[in-house]
């Protein structure tokens, strides 16, 4: 990831509503889950996917090549668009590209990563005696 999600602190104000990963221009962008396509097309001069999912989640993609119509039905892990190389900003190395992906949950702003993470983390017991189940 280049640059994390960070949630503004009023609805309006500064922040930045999505993380930038880091790609290569003309990679495949993949759905994040199955839904229907709200938007592919042009926004602000960059080309932007958004797809409506269950629980009123809405992901969009940018700047990408869509490669699907407004109105499809996406199934998770289909391929919706392409990453374009024009994002302005990003801190990708020479040769490489920036895909911005944001999530909205309703009017609030999500960081997207929690879609793939749950952010918890689950500690076994350790030990260290022979015959215990842990590392000897």
């Amino acid at each position: 990831m280049l640059r994390p999600f960070e949630e503004p602190d009023v609805p309006f104000g500064p922040g930045h509503r999505g993380v930038d990963l880091l790609a290569g221009p003309g990679q495949p962008v993949l759905a994040a889950g199955p839904g229907r396509v709200v938007h592919a097309g042009v926004v602000a001069g960059r080309g932007v996917v958004s797809v409506q999912h269950h629980d009123d989640l809405r992901t969009t993609y940018e700047p990408v090549h869509p490669g699907i119509a407004a109105g499809a039905e996406v199934d998770a892990g289909q391929q919706i668009a392409e990453v374009a190389p024009d994002h302005a900003g990003c801190s990708a190395p020479p040769g490489a590209a920036c895909l911005h992906w944001g999530a909205r949950q309703g009017a609030r702003y999500e960081d997207p990563l929690r879609l793939v993470t749950s952010g918890r983390v689950r500690l076994l017991p350790w030990t260290d005696a022979p015959g215990t189940g842990g590392p000897a």
